[in-house]
């Protein structure tokens, strides 16, 4: 690959162009080909390029090798340190490099010589005699991408306290965001017990990064390192008659002030099982409660499943039920007239109306993949299911659990949680 050219040299083979000259005798002008120049003509589209680099407070790229031709170019000819890193692209301070030529340049102190700029580059180091610099950009360079290569241990290949804490966590089926914000909770004045979603995310998949178990992938979500969205078209539509419009629903479900909302839908089992599990998770705490479908879902079944369910809650937290327009709700006068609740419906192909319940559907894939025949799972076990999910720190909570959200609520109706406004 050719090397990139120089910033000043570009800037002069363009005022050639500016000039009247053409690309090619621009470029010998500025001690290139014919036909590099004609090519810089054609990479820019003919126009010229901007060339400085607009003023920003965010964070510059590393030198490159066009950069530290330039410096061994500076060094070369006495230049200051100031002036060279002014004729960088984007443009350097001198402490940047000052830094670069302590770093890889060979440096001697000589006596009875008048060096380059000595005592200002080196300072201390030289301990007021002169030194004689030798720059090479290319070994600089090589210099440079060796220490970029080398290997850093991650966090949790040397902290083992931190190792076996996450670990522990992973087996417990918290994610890796659930971990690391939990753990700034459980230890907040341990800054040891400090460890980034990503860096738990590569120590699973990433060979010797930190040595977790490679099996521990099995204990995420989705059993991958990157999540992949998923949505699937909701074919269940069908005409309910005297259904009311989520538009109609009281304000205070909306802002999630007042407990006893909840957000309801089903997740299918195999076609050929006919089997589902219904989920109603409450808006303000993200408490989930499964029903169990294991024949069908049609009406009558979602009717009963729902209303023994919501009997086991207080009054306190029955006021609303928020569905799609699925035809298992047919029967939604009886059930909110026997579960003594008002039922709302969502606007069709609007997953985002009912986004805790979405949410909450995702996390449940972990436990039931898409296909499965559901009618396998006793109705034991998706109450234990659900107490695993209302016991995993959720960000959305402020790392509370949901059972730790909807206690609070009970001892505290008036006062909800301290929670953010996302599903």
């Amino acid at each position: 690959m050719p090397l990139p050219p120089l910033a000043f040299v570009v800037r002069e083979f363009w005022g050639h162009v500016s000039d009247g000259c053409t690309a090619g005798d621009a470029g010998l002008a500025v001690g290139v080909s014919e036909g590099t120049g004609v090519r810089w003509l054609r990479d820019a589209g003919g126009v010229k390029p901007r060339l400085t680099e607009p003023k920003n407070s965010g964070p510059k790229p590393r030198l490159t090798l066009a950069d530290r031709i330039q410096i061994d170019l500076g060094i070369k000819t006495n230049e200051s340190l100031q002036s060279i890193g002014a004729r960088l692209t984007p443009r350097r301070p001198a402490s940047t490099i000052k830094r670069e030529i302590d770093a890889n340049a060979d440096i001697h102190n000589v006596t009875g010589t008048s060096g380059y700029r000595r005592k200002q580059a080196f300072g201390a180091r030289q301990s007021g005699r002169t030194a004689q610099v030798h720059y090479d950009a290319y070994v600089a360079q090589a210099r440079s991408d060796q220490r970029a290569r080398r290997p850093k241990p991650s966090k949790l290949a040397v902290n083992e306290r931190l190792h076996e804490e996450v670990q522990r966590r992973l087996l417990e089926e918290h994610s890796p965001e659930q971990i690391a914000e939990r753990l700034v909770i459980d230890f907040p004045n341990d800054p040891e017990m400090r460890v980034s979603p990503e860096t738990i995310y590569r120590s699973i998949y990433v060979q010797g990064k930190g040595n977790l178990r490679r099996e521990l992938h099995t204990c995420l979500r989705t059993g991958r390192a990157i999540r992949k969205p998923q949505r699937r078209p909701d074919e269940r539509r069908g005409r309910i008659r005297d259904m009311i419009n989520i538009s109609e629903r009281p304000p205070e479900a909306k802002d999630r002030a007042v407990p006893g909302h909840w957000e309801g839908d089903l997740i299918l089992g195999s076609t050929a099982s006919a089997s589902a599990i219904g989920t109603v998770v409450e808006r303000a705490s993200r408490f989930v409660m499964l029903l169990h479908l294991p024949d069908n879902h049609r009406a009558d079944a979602v009717q009963d499943a729902i209303v023994d369910k919501m009997a086991q809650l207080p009054a306190i937290l029955r006021k609303t039920l928020t569905w799609d327009q699925g035809s298992e709700m047919a029967n939604h006068v009886a059930i909110a007239a026997a579960a003594e609740l008002d039922i709302y419906f969502c606007d069709p192909h609007s997953p985002w109306q009912r986004g805790t319940n979405e949410n909450t559907n995702g996390l449940l894939r972990q436990y039931f993949a898409k296909g499965t025949d559901l009618s396998i799972f006793p109705a034991d076990y998706l109450d234990y299911v659900a107490a695993k999910l209302n016991t995993r720190p959720r960000k959305t909570l402020g790392w509370k659990t949901p059972a730790e959200a909807l206690d609070e609520l009970l001892s505290n109706p008036s006062k909800p949680p301290a929670i953010a406004s996302i599903a």
